[in-house]
């Protein structure tokens, strides 16, 4: 049966990990968000652009096929980064090792290869290059390209051509024609993340040397500017509109379920509604899973967003988000002024960590708002090939709109001139596949040629994770610093978040911008997986919510309704009492 092709094997790039990928694409990714987003000259070539455009890697070095590209690749159905090409660039770059590499992407997981240097992996062009690269990172941080491209994907949003007014094929050109632009916003979005990782080592270095090396993560919270916590803000004004208002308060009390069906009804509920509206021309192409276009995002489903001001609504107006954010940005501030003034007597010191704290000020948020440039396509993508599975329903040739997620982009273009055989039992065929990846487990780590996923084992079968006692440990990666104590709620699909309650703890299997608004009305958040650049913990920083990450089966281990303490500063999740 066709499914994503599997990537070749190539033995001189033999380490690939689900670690950060995992973020981005945390389920199989589908045929049609394959074709349309990744491959095709999209995502993957976008960052082969990046490596050899900014990064000075050579042609040579890597496949010409820039979908073949030795970045990022589908093993099994699951997509995989590459980390011996991490480690290689961390080695050829100024003042950095591979260690600095794997720490930002795996702490201290034990499963982790030891590296193996090789000759081809100096490159005496890429330090050039890498070196004059970081002199913009540390120097002259010019963000021009990034606001350009901020202004670009606003206005295709803006200027959104009428879907429904269009032909099939006006429909798929259109598709394609975003492809050039998703190609050269990743192309930013790499720049910006490899940019947003230096200053965090340059400020754990100057911090530990003045024996305060807490600092250094106070230091990178409160920034300021980071576009994946202004959603979170956003709901809560809408949730103080609803908590404000006794029709509003009636209307949710009725429960989540079909809760924007209701409102778009009540002639009482216009002002919120128009205010959702919004929301949702502004944010509504973020969402679980949301660099897939097989997703259900907040624009497709607003009941999404609903469910969470649901419990947002909840708390009390001195719980804003934004009062935590003015904390930790005016704590950021003193400890910068404060450690300088320790190094203040050695020139380079000095120098190094101011630049450092102005280099995280620049980049941690240009990373979100790269990624926020990119979704925003992305979702214009999602919504032109949904209407054309709206109107393969109407035609009989699938029964749901979300059975053309299951074709390929030839495929789609023959459903829309009828040539596509048997296209019902061919999803239904893909959808049997797709369910049964759902249910292996892939690889955290693979190191050599991949097994076949026929071998991978069964997540019902897995060997059962032991449930951690009272006084037990968990350690995981420091994310936002703080520590609190509270109620666990184990968390499994952003979407259903019923069991979370004000002042609980978040026990989450990962994090992207679905499930960070459910950070506000949680005291402290743990995560399965994660790493020093993850999007739990920037955002976590911004909304000042103590949060560890790479908390290994957190899920699995933490009993929901467990009593816990979470300590951001040091990474360790402590059992206090069983329910």
């Amino acid at each position: 049966m066709r499914w994503i092709e599997d990537a070749p094997y190539r033995p001189r790039v033999p380490f690939w990990t689900r670690a950060n990928v995992g973020e981005v694409l945390p389920l199989p990714p589908s045929p049609v968000g394959w074709d349309f987003v990744w491959a095709h000259r999209g995502v993957i070539a976008g960052w082969r652009d990046c490596a050899i455009d900014r990064l000075g890697f050579e042609e040579h070095e890597l496949d010409p096929d820039p979908d073949l590209t030795e970045v990022v690749a589908n093993f099994g159905g699951y997509a995989y980064l590459c980390a011996t090409f991490n480690r290689i660039w961390a080695e050829r770059a100024p003042g950095m090792t591979y260690a600095d590499m794997d720490l930002a992407y795996f702490g201290d997981h034990p499963d982790v290869p030891p590296y193996e240097p090789e000759e081809w992996h100096h490159n005496p062009h890429t330090t050039e290059v890498t070196g004059a690269w970081l002199g913009w990172v540390m120097g002259t941080m010019d963000q021009s390209e990034l606001e350009a491209q901020r202004v670009e994907a606003r206005t295709i949003r803006s200027e959104r051509p009428d879907y429904a007014a269009m032909s099939d094929a006006e429909l798929l050109d259109y598709a394609h024609s975003l492809r050039p632009v998703i190609r050269r916003l990743f192309n930013m979005h790499i720049n910006q993340s490899a940019a947003a990782s230096i200053a965090p080592g340059v400020l754990a270095a100057v911090t530990a040397a003045v024996g305060r090396p807490e600092a250094a993560m106070r230091i990178m919270a409160g920034v300021g500017g980071v576009d994946s916590a202004a959603p979170s803000y956003a709901m809560w004004d809408l949730s103080r509109a609803v908590a404000t208002d006794a029709h509003l308060t009636a209307i949710f009390d009725a429960g989540p379920a079909g809760l924007h069906a209701r409102l778009t009804a009540d002639p009482g509920a216009v002002e919120f509604t128009e205010a959702l509206d919004a929301f949702l021309a502004e944010f509504g192409s973020r969402g679980q899973n949301e660099w897939d276009i097989a997703s259900e995002v907040w624009e497709t489903d607003p009941d999404l967003v609903l469910t969470v001001i649901d419990k947002m609504r909840l708390q009390a107006d001195d719980e804003d988000p934004r009062h935590e954010n003015s904390k930790r940005a005016a704590e950021r501030q003193a400890l910068a002024a404060e450690i300088a003034a320790m190094v203040e007597a050695d020139p380079e010191a000095h120098g190094q960590f101011l630049a450092a704290v102005a280099s995280a000020g620049t980049f941690l948020p240009g990373r979100e708002r790269s990624k926020t440039n990119i979704i925003r396509v992305i979702g214009e993508v999602r919504l032109a090939i949904r209407e054309l599975g709206r109107r393969a329903v109407e035609r009989g040739h699938l029964d749901q709109v979300t059975d053309i997620n299951f074709l390929f982009g030839d495929e789609v273009e023959a459903l829309t001139t009828g040539a596509l055989a048997e296209s019902k039992l061919l999803v239904s065929e893909r959808r049997t596949h797709y369910d049964w990846l759902l249910s292996i487990e892939p690889p955290f780590i693979i190191n050599g040629e991949p097994v076949p996923n026929t071998e991978w084992p069964s997540r019902a079968d897995a060997t059962p994770v032991r449930t951690a006692a009272a006084g037990d440990v968990i350690h995981g990666l420091p994310g936002c610093p703080g520590t609190y104590r509270g109620t666990a709620r184990v968390v499994l699909d952003a979407a259903d978040p019923s069991g979370l309650s004000p002042g609980d703890i978040l026990v989450a299997p990962h994090t992207d911008p679905a499930w960070t608004p459910l950070f506000v009305p949680a005291g402290g958040v743990v995560v399965d997986v994660g790493a020093a650049l993850s999007h739990a913990i920037i955002v976590s920083r911004e909304l000042g919510i103590p949060c560890v990450v790479s908390a290994t089966d957190a899920t699995k281990q933490i009993v929901d309704g467990a009593t816990i303490e979470v300590n951001g500063d040091t990474g360790e999740v402590t059992i206090l009492e069983l329910p």
